[in-house]
């Protein structure tokens, strides 16, 4: 877990982790030494597990549950799913999603749903499919497309700086407790195409 390596090894963490051991040790308990640090590592994984799991249920049970209905209801939505064989079966690798909505004279899209399963990144699986949905927009005469995602997936927020994406603005969003946030300083960034 990508999020879970990047907080357990902030600088933070590590000075917090470093000072339960020597906590533990300096009550003079080797089982305090290494328990202490290990619950807090244990809460760390924790608190980035909750908030991915958080995230994914409840977009299973929201709009990823009915995809005709929120994504390919009106003529300018559109759901992408890219497939690879594998053992001779289709196999999801790769999804992207394009919502309209129209707000006075500005007609603005919304990309959801991208996901590249983690065999296949780094392959331009993901470059493909954010160029459809972009060129889709464009064939809609759509003139402002947005995105969000979250500040743990550098990757993600790259390749989109690539495609033209620049960063609007930041915040904190909860779809989980708030104290795992803090633990895991997470923020949601929201991103326009220029």
């Amino acid at each position: 877990m990508c999020l879970y390596r990047r907080e357990v090894s902030s600088p933070l963490h590590l000075l917090i982790t470093v000072a339960l051991f020597a906590a533990g040790h300096l009550l003079g308990s080797v089982p305090g030494a290494l328990v202490l640090p290990g619950v807090w590592i244990a809460l760390i994984y924790c608190s980035c597990h909750n908030i991915y799991s958080s995230y994914v249920q409840l977009k299973l049970k929201t709009d990823m549950r009915d995809i005709s209905g929120n994504f390919l209801s009106r003529p300018d939505n559109c759901f992408w799913v890219a497939e690879a064989q594998l053992d001779g079966r289709p196999q999801i690798i790769g999804t992207v999603a394009i919502k309209t909505k129209q707000s006075g004279e500005v007609r603005q899209a919304e990309l959801f749903r991208m996901a590249i399963s983690s065999s296949y990144r780094r392959l331009g699986l993901g470059v493909r499919m954010v160029k459809a949905a972009i060129d889709f927009c464009k064939e809609r005469g759509i003139s402002e497309l947005v995105l969000e995602t979250s500040s743990t997936q550098v990757a993600a927020v790259n390749l989109y700086k690539k495609l033209g994406f620049s960063i609007v603005c930041s915040r904190a969003k909860l779809y989980c407790y708030s104290w795992t946030l803090k633990l895991a300083k997470i923020r949601i960034i929201r991103m326009k195409l220029c």
